[in-house]
């Protein structure tokens, strides 16, 4: 995902502008994974290989996320660690 792409999204749910956290980038400043945080509705959109997982709640699979949320624990903001906590 490129950051100009990352610039036309809004947060699916409340229509809200995102902040993001880049973890890592590939060339071309493609970020490769990263998180997507809204600070309205605190959802949390992580970006794997990539690909921003903005789909709708019902059909996030916790445990598919999980090791993403694991591996980079230490870089989450304060807001989105509560957020996780809230999700537990």
């Amino acid at each position: 995902m490129t950051k100009s792409f990352f610039d036309k999204l809004c947060c699916p749910f409340d229509k809200a502008e995102l902040s993001i956290q880049i973890f890592t980038e590939k060339e071309n400043n493609v970020i490769h994974e990263g998180l997507i945080t809204c600070p309205t509705c605190k959802r949390l959109y992580p970006i794997i290989h990539g690909v921003p997982i903005m789909i709708p709640d019902a059909y996030r699979e916790a445990q598919l996320e999980k090791p993403f949320f694991i591996k980079w624990n230490d870089k989450l903001s304060l807001e989105a660690k509560a957020s996780l906590m809230l999700e537990e």
